[in-house]
This record gives C-alpha cells, structure tokens and sequence, in this order.
C-alpha cells in the first residue's frame, strides 16, 4: 500500500526524473505573458509609452498537489533617441527566478537583452525592431532530498542507503541567447488604434540541459510568434487582444485573450485617475485564466488565477496557480526623451 508519506516521495521521484532526465522540457512560462515580454520576444523590449519600464510578476502554481512551482520574473528597460531621425534603442536585461518540487529544483536566469526600433514613416508610429537577449543560466537540486529506487528495500524505504546516482551534480551553469523581430504601428481615423505583431527565436545556441554533464542532451530551441491588438472604443473605453503560440520540441503552446478597459476620474483625456481592466485567457487544454488589472499615474498591477481545465483537473481539484504583476512606467524629463517626441514604438 502506497502511504502518504510515500506517494510524496514517489511524486517527487517524479518531478525529479522529468526535469533531470527528460531535455525535451517545456520554458517556464506566465500566464500574464503580456507583463514579461522580454520572455515572449526581445524586440518588444522598448515598445511603450515611457522612457523606463521595470515589471515583475509572481507565479505560485499547483500547491494543491504538491510543493510544486514558485516563479519569479523582472524585467527593466531604458528606452532613447538615436541619430538624428525618429529612430530608437533600448536596453534592459531580464532576470529570472524558478524553484520546483520537493528536491528544490531551482533555475536562475540574467539576460541582458538589446533592441533596435527602425522608424518606417515619418507622420505615423510605425517601427520595425530587432532585438537580441543572451546571458547566463544556473540551476541546481538539493541532493540530499532526492530519493531513488535503490533506496527502497523489502521492507521499504531506507533514506540510509545510497541513491546510486554517482555522476550527479548539484548544479551547474550555461550559456542562453535569443533574437526576435517585431512590427508594430498605429492605425485608425486619428491614429487612435495601435497593433503589434512579432517572431522570436529561444535557445537559439541550444545550452546544454543535464545535471549528469552529459554534453549530447540539451535545451530545445524555442519559436514564438505573437500578436497583440489594441483598439479605442471611445473617450473612455479601450479593447486590447493579444495572444501567444509557442513551439519546443513536441511541444505546443497556445494562449490567448483579451481585457477591456475603463477610465475613471476627471482628466480623462490627458491623466485618467485610474484605469480598471478586466478580461480573460485561455492556455489551450490547460488553463482558463481571468485577469483584473488596474492603472494609477505610474503604476499598474495585476492579479490573475488559473482554473486548470487539463486532464490533471481532478487531481488539482480545477485549482492551478495565482500571479501577480506590478509595472512602473515613467518619463526622464530629459532634452532627448521620447516624452517629447511625435514618434515612438509604443502598444
């Protein structure tokens, strides 16, 4: 008979084979992918209203089966004017943090990213970008919690006994790099809409992905394509579409949605009080996800929950993970910034 205490460790078992053994792994991933979009595309580094931007969103995933995913990212950009014409550059970097399972499998990422905005018009935002990310990887397990088939006797299991595995390691570090493309543009009578559309290629040096050191086994390249719409109902009112299809391996990826969006206070035209957006995303075959977020001056912030919908559901009760997001966006009031400037690569 299988007890709790041994189906936990028989859980973590498994969560420890999948991620040491299995290189065709999935990325980590946000259901708010909208708040990371270094990790959608590096050539959306740049693309708003603002001279800087600093994100960070939080993720805490299936703690209603086990120890499972604590995920943290943040993201800064600086954004100005380069040359003479309505051209632009960013840099930012994006770092990383990710612990899973009960082993303590955590993965740490520092990516420094550039992205070059190439004006297309000179009456209209319209902005072809380049951009480049690539940077160090470190992930590491706590060996002294993992437990193997060879420490099960006849009588059970034994944490006295050796695990076997000898040519483990407890961590080590590679190497990662990106680069992505992205059109985005406004569009309407006065300009009022604005889209987006991009590509992005991840691990595009395939790092190595083993705690054994085995050389041959490695981090599948990534594609991502990405599109995002955003279109002024009126005065007061916005609707903003964006979605996301990822490719790894064998593995696919869809996720997509929308929010609505509504101004509060007295200056609406200029300096809206507040902003309140609600919406929802659906992860395909896995996750349905509603999403409140809220705008004040400088600062946004966003909670989001997912109701698993995968086959896993029964296991997870239809309970998946929380995420909560903050963004800081602002202007450098300085001679050269893009707070002054007709054109700028914005969504």
């Amino acid at each position: 008979m299988i007890t709790g205490r041994s189906f936990k460790r028989s859980f973590a078992g498994l969560i420890l084979s999948i991620s040491l053994l299995n290189a065709a792994g999935q990325d980590i991933h946000f259901s708010q992918f909208f708040e990371a979009p270094l990790l959608r595309n590096p050539s959306l580094a740049g693309i708003f209203s603002g001279d800087y931007r600093i994100q960070g969103v939080y993720r805490d995933q299936w703690n209603s089966i086990t120890n499972a995913y604590r995920t943290g990212s943040l993201n800064a950009e600086y954004k100005m004017p380069v040359g003479v014409g309505n051209d632009f550059i960013t840099t930012g970097i994006q770092a990383v943090f990710d612990k899973a399972g009960t082993v303590g499998l955590t993965t740490t990422h520092i990516l420094p990213a550039l992205n070059y905005h190439k004006s297309l018009s000179n009456e209209k935002n319209m902005y072809l970008s380049l951009g480049f990310m690539g940077g160090l990887i470190r992930k590491s397990i706590d060996i002294t919690k993992i437990t193997t088939d060879a420490q099960y006797n006849g009588g059970g299991y034994d944490g006295s006994l050796p695990t076997g595995e000898t040519m483990l390691s407890p961590n080590y570090s590679t190497w990662d790099a990106s680069v992505g493309m992205s059109f985005n543009t406004t569009f309407g009578a006065e300009q009022e809409h604005s889209m987006f559309i991009g590509g992005a290629y991840h691990h595009l040096n395939r790092p190595k992905n083993s705690f054994y050191r085995n050389r041959s086994i490695e981090l599948n390249p990534k594609y991502v394509a990405s599109i995002g719409v955003k279109w002024s109902l009126d005065d007061l009112s916005s609707f903003t579409l964006q979605a996301d299809h990822s490719i790894q391996g064998s593995y696919t990826e869809t996720i997509g949605g929308a929010l609505y969006s509504y101004k509060l206070g007295t200056d609406l035209d200029g300096n809206p009080a507040y902003t309140l957006s609600g919406g929802l995303f659906l992860r395909w075959k896995d996750a349905l996800v509603p999403v409140l977020k809220i705008e004040w001056g400088n600062m946004s912030t966003a909670f989001s929950y997912d109701v698993n919908v995968s086959p896993l559901k029964t296991a997870s009760m239809g309970r998946g993970g929380f995420e909560l997001s903050l963004c800081y966006i602002g202007f450098l009031h300085r001679d050269n910034s893009s707070e002054y400037k007709m054109l700028c690569p914005k969504f």
